[in-house]
Parts: structure tokens; sequence; C-alpha cells
């Protein structure tokens, strides 16, 4: 029984979500090989031979997978699946972009957002919002699946040493060509990477008050930004600060949450941060039933303070 995880990678190294698809991949027993499918990636290749725990590394090299374009990656997977029991990736963007292909094309079930692995063919994900936990046992013979990131520590980056194979590239599908991105520059940490967010909520009444609250706080602990889907939509965050299940799942080693109230929807994307710290003025605040340590107090006073005090 052999796993593949399909790296996430920007052709130079791998990005974090991979770590934790291999210790997911690693918690389903046998042997863990890593997929690294790009254009001149050979730095990413290298840098997943030596994540703990894999055995081997292979290598796809082609134009046509430079942008990781779902078609083609996915017809890359689909080359060497015959290989494999578990085809496992991270469930980011990209990797619910191409799982769903490759699952389709094996005729079998797709196992979403697992946090859990009970057993080879026996998980666990979240449903309702997080609101239940759905244990899924799947009898195909391939189990093609995606893993909340968040369930797993990640695999340490270093320490291993699986050899690197070089595969033939898929031929280009043809069915869809990269024209452009616009990439977001940010000098804080990625969002899900973190380990440290404070995120705002509506109350703090604009995009001005949201910057001028908020900004400090994150540059005096080092941490990411985040928004509530209300403070989103009413303009006081861009859309990809937003945390949340229509957002970013995340959990960081700390979340401090200003102004919060602590609807379905963003609880569903943070309350598996280790430590929560929740800051509103309502005592009846829904947020506050998963914090680990709540202030009553108004955020315009204590927010300063907190800062002044670090």
């Amino acid at each position: 029984m052999t796993a593949l995880v399909i790296a996430e990678h920007d052709n130079a190294s791998i990005k974090g979500a991979t770590l934790n698809t291999v210790a997911a991949a690693l918690a389903c027993g046998g042997d863990v090989h890593v997929l690294v499918a790009g254009h001149n990636a050979a730095a990413a290749a290298a840098a997943a031979a030596q994540i703990a725990g894999v055995s081997k590394v292979i290598h796809a090299d082609g134009a046509q997978l430079a942008h990781g374009l779902a078609e083609n990656v996915a017809a890359q997977v689909l080359a060497i699946a015959g290989n494999y029991s578990h085809i496992l990736f991270p469930a980011t963007a990209s990797g619910k972009n191409v799982a769903p292909r490759v699952a389709a094309k094996l005729d079998v079930a797709q196992i979403s957002d697992i946090t859990k692995v009970e057993s080879p063919d026996t998980f666990e994900r979240p449903i309702y919002a997080g609101n239940a936990i759905a244990t899924v046992q799947s009898l195909d013979a391939k189990k093609v699946i995606t893993v909340r990131t968040t369930g797993f520590d990640p695999a340490p980056a270093t320490g291993g040493s699986a050899a690197v194979e070089t595969a033939a590239a898929a031929a280009d599908s043809g069915k869809s060509s990269f024209v452009g991105s616009e990439i977001a520059k940010n000098d804080r940490p990625e969002l899900t990477a973190a380990k440290i967010i404070v995120s705002g909520g509506r109350a703090l009444g604009s995009s001005e008050k949201f910057n001028e609250v908020m900004t400090p706080l994150a540059d005096k602990l080092g941490a990411a930004i985040g928004a509530s889907r209300a403070a989103v939509d009413a303009g006081y965050a861009p859309n990809d600060l937003q945390v949340g299940q229509t957002g970013k799942i995340v959990a960081p080693q700390l979340y401090i949450a200003c102004g919060i109230s602590g609807a379905i929807q963003h609880l569903a994307g943070m309350k598996d941060s280790k430590v929560i710290v929740a800051i509103n003025k309502d005592p009846e605040a829904p947020i506050f039933s998963v914090a680990d340590y709540g202030l009553e107090a108004d955020l315009f006073t204590a927010v300063p303070e907190l800062v002044k005090a670090l």
C-alpha cells in the first residue's frame, strides 16, 4: 500500500500545505511518494525529497505544467495513478481544482476535507460547517482524498533523504491556457500558515478604523491580519483576508478576534486554533463559547491598551 501526495509548490520551493498532507498520508500507513509536477522545478523536487517520511519523489517537468493548470496536472496524476492506493491533495484552491477531475476519471468517490485518519479506509471529516464530524469508510480500490491541512501537524521539512525519480510529463490537454496572474504582495505571514492571527469584525465600522486598530496590533505580534465575512462584505477588508467556511480555514497558535460576534461560518474557519482570545463588548456573543480567554470590553479602548502593554 503506497500513498501519493500531490505537492503544492511554486517551482522553487514546497508550500506548507504539502507538509500537512504528507502527515495525513503517513497516517494511512505504507510508503509515501510525492509528485512534483511543474516547469524547471528541480529545486522544488529537491525540497520535497528532504521531507521526513517521504520515500520517493516523482518529478514531472514540462512547460504545460508551469502554472498548475488543473487539466494538465490531473492528466499527470492519472498517468501514474495505477501504482497507488491513496492519492492525497491539500484542500486548497489548487487541490480542490484537481482532485475531483482525478476522482471522476478513476470512477471513485472523492473523500473531501479529512481531518483524521482512523484506518487506511476510514476517515473523519467535518460537516455542517464543522458542527458535526462524519466518519467515512471507502471501499473503493483507490482513495482520492483532500486533506484539511489544519487537521494535521506538518511533517518535518528536513530530515528525509528520498530518491528523486524523473517521470515523463503528460501532454498538454489543450483545454485551458494560462493568461496571466495578479499576485497580491504582502510583507505579513500568509494567513493559512501564520502562527498568530488578529482578526477584525464589522464592529470596527470602516476600513480606516479597521487599519487604524488592527495594524498596530498585528505589527507588535508579527501576526497575519484576518477578517470576518461581515467585515469583508462591508468593504472594511479585502476578500483574501476572510476567515471562515467561505473564506480561509486557519489554525494558528494564537487567534485574537476583535469585534467579531462569532457566526457559525466564522467559527468553522478558526475554532481549531490552539488559543483563542475574544474581545467584544457583547457578553452574549457566540465567539465567547469557543474562546480560551474572553475580554468584555470596547475594542476601540482595549486593543490600543493591549498594543501599549505589548
